[in-house]
């Protein structure tokens, strides 16, 4: 099934989405820990930048949802809105803030690894904009992120497997492009050994349990693009021919069968 192609009319109507609700505060899902009276603060206090969209990680992958509408249809009823945006968010005042948010001990864990990939995605994103000021400004925040990954991935034995915001082939995947975007050749090598580490010895997935109730991602597909991205172009093959041996076979089913989706609120 081809992808629909992404015409200037639907990245009209995504940008109305996102610019509708990445600065609108409440409701709002913090994920907040409370180590006295004084953390009990406003989702705006606490983060300056992305306090809008319901929660931190929403609010992030719909700023970068904008720069890429921005990058790629530049001449957009939206793009000035989108960019006067960007100049009031994307500021050093504001980004500070929120590295000061991650320095306290109670936010180590904060938003690992589905937060961390996004945000590094979104820095990603903001280094291919002719301008660059915005992802100058970003940069301290997605240095504090890579620094985490750096050091958290040695120490995790497992990964997490579900199709959910916990999937960490999903966080891998991620920080890859903004490894390389960065040139960030530390990064890159912990990113490959874990992939190695954890990825590189499974054979004949199954994918019984696909779909969960829960899962937006699929385990296993996400486990092979992840592996695609890391892996060298001439190990790849030799992987996902003994992790999915029998997929042109249209093995396993669950693979090939859509989800039933029965309330879509």
């Amino acid at each position: 099934m081809a992808m629909p192609e992404l015409t200037p009319q639907m990245a009209e109507a995504f940008a109305q989405i996102a610019l509708g609700h990445v600065r609108r505060e409440y409701p709002n899902k913090p994920e907040h820990v409370l180590a006295g009276p004084d953390d009990a603060r406003t989702p705006s206090e606490l983060h300056p930048v992305f306090y809008g969209s319901y929660d931190w990680h929403s609010c992030v992958h719909s700023y970068w949802l904008l720069a890429r509408l921005l990058r790629r249809f530049p001449q957009s009823g939206s793009a000035a809105a989108i960019a006067s945006l960007f100049d009031a968010q994307f500021v050093s005042a504001k980004i500070a803030a929120e590295c000061a948010y991650l320095a306290a001990p109670t936010a180590r864990g904060f938003k690992r690894p589905y937060g961390w990939a996004w945000l590094l995605k979104l820095a990603e994103e903001l280094t291919l904009h002719p301008d660059r000021r915005w992802s100058q400004a970003l940069a301290p925040l997605a240095e504090v992120f890579g620094r985490r990954l750096r050091d958290f991935l040695p120490l995790a034995t497992y990964p997490v497997r579900v199709g959910t915001h916990f999937n960490t082939a999903f966080g891998l995947r991620m920080a890859a492009d903004y490894a390389q975007a960065t040139q960030d050749a530390g990064l890159a090598t912990v990113l490959l050994d874990t992939g190695r580490r954890w990825y590189g010895e499974d054979v004949d997935c199954p994918a019984w349990g696909e779909p969960s109730g829960d899962d937006f991602l699929s385990s296993a597909l996400i486990e092979a693009e992840c592996m695609r991205c890391l892996l060298p172009a001439d190990e790849f093959p030799g992987w996902f021919d003994r992790f999915l041996p029998r997929l042109s076979e249209g093995e396993p089913a669950t693979l090939f069968r859509p989800a039933t989706v029965t309330d879509r609120s």
